[in-house]
């Protein structure tokens, strides 16, 4: 017997009825040779954590655009943040802790630069629009290894789909990567907008504090808790009236108070107009963007739009920046 088919016995002996389990997958577009070490979740958390588009996530935005400060949040260090709170429910509700975690980590791999606004861009430049969820699926079957795509199961797949807030992720895994989301940006965007000087523990509501907590810790603690006690044994990831009201009511103000606060998202403006820039220039030059995106164009007769939008998404801030500087910056003339 294999260590792979060990974990499966014991994930069959141990995790809830409600789990997903390894050997039940329903698969890869491409089949392969399992592994004699890792079950087929673990294989593909390995893949998403090694692959080019995580390592880039370092330098996007999650909020704040370009703050100067070595403790804001990125879009990596929220992934990991949504990656720790949904592995502790999983553990905690005997569900598969890899197949939630391979959620987690790659969820956001298609965000664009400058987070949501450069979604907002994309979006209004591409005739088919675009979504950060779908960008992250495509990611990981078409554009990454060169265009052959990590492979990864259809569990996997759908869970990074459907991690927004409308979508209906098919396994309890999913769902909990979902709720995990919401926790982590919730608390993490406050904390930073406190550092940040826009808001104080004290402007949030005196009812929301009181049914959460008072600091970043407790209403973590008090989510996490609510959302494992009211799941237990239960076929679906659910919280209580009280505390999922009053996590909704606390997303809804911050929405209102930072997410649209001109001193936090003042740049926003210029961070789409550089990606509108940016789009305009590869549309009338696809030949200035890398080669295995010129493959696409030639070879795989994929739409213009649709791969310049490949292009773009996958940038950093900071390359976006340098790019639009080449392009559009007049350098000065020396010997």
């Amino acid at each position: 017997m294999t260590i792979r088919e060990s974990t499966e016995q014991w994930e069959s002996a141990y995790l809830s009825p409600y789990a997903a389990f390894s050997k039940n997958s329903r698969g890869r577009d491409v089949e392969e040779a399992p592994c004699d070490i890792r079950p087929v979740y673990q294989r593909d958390r390995d893949r998403i954590l090694h692959c080019k588009s995580f390592r880039r996530l370092k330098h996007k935005t999650q909020v704040f655009l370009t703050p100067r400060g070595d403790h804001y949040r990125t879009r990596l260090t929220h992934t990991l943040e949504v990656s720790q709170t949904a592995r502790t429910v999983a553990k905690a509700l005997r569900l598969n802790e890899d197949l939630t975690e391979a959620i987690a980590l790659g969820h956001d791999l298609g965000h664009t630069p400058f987070g949501h606004a450069g979604e907002r861009a994309l979006n209004n430049l591409c005739s088919r629009g675009f979504a950060h969820y779908e960008q992250s699926v495509r990611v990981v079957e078409r554009l990454e290894k060169q265009g052959r795509g990590l492979n990864l199961t259809w569990e996997v797949r759908d869970g990074i789909r459907n991690h927004r807030t409308s979508g209906s992720p098919a396994t309890l895994e999913g769902q909990i990567v979902r709720y995990a989301d919401k926790i982590a940006y919730i608390n993490h965007d406050i904390d930073d907008a406190i550092r940040g000087g826009i808001l104080e523990e004290e402007d949030i509501p005196r009812e929301y504090r009181g049914i959460l907590g008072g600091s970043t810790r407790e209403r973590l603690n008090t989510l996490i808790h609510d959302i494992v006690r009211y799941s237990m044994d239960k076929p679906k990831i659910q919280m209580s009236e009280e505390v999922g009201g009053a996590m909704q009511d606390l997303r809804t103000f911050m929405f209102q108070n930072l997410y649209t606060n001109p001193k936090a998202k003042g740049e926003e403006i210029k961070a789409q107009e550089l990606l509108e820039a940016l789009f305009s220039h590869y549309m009338e030059h696809p030949e200035e963007m890398s080669e295995e995106f010129l493959d696409m164009l030639k070879k795989d007769q994929e739409e213009k739009e649709i791969v310049v939008c490949d292009y773009i998404s996958g940038m950093t801030d900071q390359y976006a920046i340098y790019k639009f500087n080449e392009y559009f910056i007049p350098k000065a003339w020396s010997i």
